[in-house]
């Protein structure tokens, strides 16, 4: 998955599976571009006072953490540390070292961890890991990682819009 060229899923489409992934990779590319061509300073930047966290970089981490507990542990039910931490604002924090590039290096590694977590799996099967006992689909996990991961596009818009003035699409 190194292309950052999005694609819209075919709109005839007929295997749920493929268009819930179709949807969710064109998310995720559109989360990376939101964020590439930032500066550090830009990207680390946490304008929203009412919401210290959040910067475009933490987005990105909060998604990793999310892909990699929803998809491959959950889903999947691979063997893998979470990425949640203490609190709820762990996910969203930056490491000593991160840079632009390894964050979003970060991000693409988990989707080929996610990727291969759901090989062999239908969208009514069960996930794996069962860690709450709700029994939920691998549809279910799938419709929560595209919901999850447009409204933090969405909050990309304006992080990215702050930082420098680009809209995108």
């Amino acid at each position: 998955m190194s292309s950052n060229e999005r694609v819209w899923p075919a709109a005839d489409a007929h295997d749920e599976l493929r268009l819930l992934t179709e949807f969710l990779t064109f998310l995720r590319l559109t989360a990376v571009s939101k964020v590439e061509g930032l500066s550090w300073e830009d990207a680390a930047a946490t304008p929203i006072p009412t919401s210290p966290v959040v910067s475009a970089l933490g987005v990105l981490r909060h998604l990793t953490a999310v892909e990699r507990w929803w998809l491959s542990i959950e889903a999947g039910g691979v063997e893998l540390p979470s990425l949640w931490g203490a609190d709820a604002d762990a996910s969203w924090l930056l490491h000593e070292g991160d840079t632009v590039e390894s964050v979003i290096a970060e991000y693409r590694a988990e989707w080929e961890r996610s990727d291969s977590a759901l090989k062999g799996l239908g969208p009514d099967d069960r996930t794996r890991g069962d860690h709450d006992g709700n029994g939920r689909t691998v549809r279910w996990v799938l419709a929560h990682l595209v919901q999850e991961t447009g409204r933090h596009v969405g909050h990309l818009d304006f992080l990215r819009e702050l930082a420098d003035g680009e809209k995108g699409e």
